[in-house]
């Protein structure tokens, strides 16, 4: 049986998209789902005026923080390298196929400038006319073009495509996509500055490589035709191709980090633990057999079928991934739980409490690392707060209430010898019901006394326990002289 290769191929521009994260997952799930199938990295830099220094290393990490380890690629090496397209410009690669093209005639040198091409098809737009470049440069003959060349007049190498008749297509997606020629524009191969353009270096690498199955975004389903008319001139096999629905912002709208959405890095920086945002962005597009919605990655890897990617745009919901995000911090052991939130507590708690009990109320509440801190930022200091706090409907407590419930409290907590949570539990809830009250009548105004916020991560006795004995005996006592 063919053995399953596919391949992540992003430029070095910046922070790992949540697009891009979403392909390399794809394309490493369909190559995991086979016992040998194998996951390849490739760094397309050939756009030299794009990149940005250290941004190879964002994807190495990245990926790395994800879990999608790559078989091949520039860190790891392999058979099939360089595993940069800039190295392997080196070998002369890529100026040997596009001449090939030249000499089969399925492709031309071209001495037009691009500036004005572009000028002559914004002319034709603003016009309403539908613009196909026809290169006079494909008239010269063979020595008038050695002629330019010798002279140092600068060109590009073009691809030369029929306009008569159709160039079909099978997506694992979108299924069979035919486009008449006629509306194919003639693409460059190879740039004035001896560097391949990402359509065409992708196409020699993917097969150089043995990639049989292309993971990409939908917006290269227009583009595709053209690849393929490269490689039946060549008269290699074609890839399967995977093409992906757009993440959504909105509607309307297709999240991109030109417009400032959140990228990877933006997310982990905000407490979403990668292996969360990687389960997400899996469901984003793509529907799992079963009726369910976490998954590790080994289990994506099983569950995983091209066959179930959607073809319309999936919007990305932070709330649902804020949400998930919780379920994985609530799942965590809670070893490793205490060791991940620990400097995020340390941000606004600086007094010696116990992190277990603090974590204990955290795990049950906190759905990203990022709250924890104003979460807890009344354990050092008690805010100033008003008395109208004390008022709660669905608590049925006023201030009225609140002092009652408060001074009692004061009485029977300051004669516990032992202070757990099973004597300050025990105490409070027999007191409840010796005032003939509902507990949140008490539960409630201890609460807020012992944290001055309407909300807070733990209950009363929860924070109680936290607080120690004499900080929660003070603070009932300043709620108290607050309520007169």
């Amino acid at each position: 049986m063919e053995k399953i290769r596919t391949r992540f191929a992003p430029s070095p521009t910046g922070y790992m998209h949540i697009g891009n994260l979403r392909t390399a997952l794809y394309a490493y799930l369909i190559a995991k789902k086979h016992p040998d199938g194998s996951f390849i990295l490739r760094i397309e830099d050939t756009d030299q005026q794009r990149l940005i220094e250290g941004a190879t290393d964002i994807i190495f990490d990245t990926l790395k923080a994800c879990g999608l380890n790559h078989d091949e690629g520039p860190d790891v090496g392999g058979d099939f390298g360089p595993y940069v397209q800039s190295e392997r410009m080196k070998s002369g690669i890529y100026h040997k196929y596009a001449m090939e093209l030249v000499e089969k005639g399925k492709a031309h040198i071209c001495f037009c400038k691009e500036e004005d091409i572009q000028a002559q098809k914004e002319v034709a737009e603003a016009r309403g006319e539908s613009f196909i470049y026809i290169d006079p440069c494909k008239k010269l003959s063979k020595e008038e073009v050695e002629a330019r060349i010798k002279a140092g007049e600068p060109y590009v190498i073009r691809q030369n495509i029929d306009p008569n008749g159709t160039t079909s297509f099978h997506d694992e997606v979108y299924g069979t996509i035919s486009v008449d020629n006629s509306t194919l524009d003639e693409m460059i191969l190879l740039k004035s500055d001896g560097y391949p353009t990402y359509n065409f270096a992708n196409v020699i690498d993917d097969h150089l490589m043995a990639i049989t199955d292309v993971v990409r975004g939908n917006e290269y389903l227009s583009s595709t035709p053209k690849y393929n008319l490269i490689y039946e001139a060549f008269g290699w096999d074609k890839p399967r191709y995977i093409h992906c629905p757009p993440v959504m912002k909105d509607e309307h709208h297709k999240l991109s980090k030109r417009n400032g959405d959140a990228s990877f890095q933006d997310l982990v920086e905000k407490g979403y633990l990668p292996e969360a945002i990687l389960n997400y962005i899996a469901l984003l597009g793509w529907s799992p057999s079963e009726d369910r919605e976490i998954y590790s990655l080994p289990e994506l890897c099983q569950a995983f079928d091209v066959k179930r990617i959607n073809t319309s745009g999936a919007i990305f919901d932070i709330e649902k991934l804020k949400w998930m995000n919780g379920v994985y911090l609530r799942d965590m052991p809670m070893d490793k739980y205490i060791s991940l939130i620990k400097p995020y507590v340390s941000q606004s708690v600086k007094k010696d409490y116990p992190l277990t009990e603090i974590a204990a109320i955290l795990k049950e509440r906190a759905n990203t690392l990022t709250e924890i801190p104003e979460m807890l930022d009344f354990l050092d200091e008690l805010p100033d707060y008003d008395i109208d706090l004390f008022t709660n409907k669905k608590m049925k407590t006023t201030p009225e209430v609140a002092k009652k419930s408060l001074a009692a409290a004061k009485e029977v907590l300051s004669s516990l010898t032992a202070w757990n949570h099973d004597n300050i539990h025990d105490q409070l809830i027999t007191l409840a019901q010796k005032m003939e009250i509902k507990n949140g009548m008490l539960l409630y105004p201890v609460r807020v006394a012992l944290s001055g916020k309407a909300f807070t991560p733990g209950g009363a006795i929860e924070l109680s326990l936290i607080l120690g004995k004499d900080e929660s005996l003070k603070r009932i006592d300043t709620a108290l002289n607050k309520l007169g």
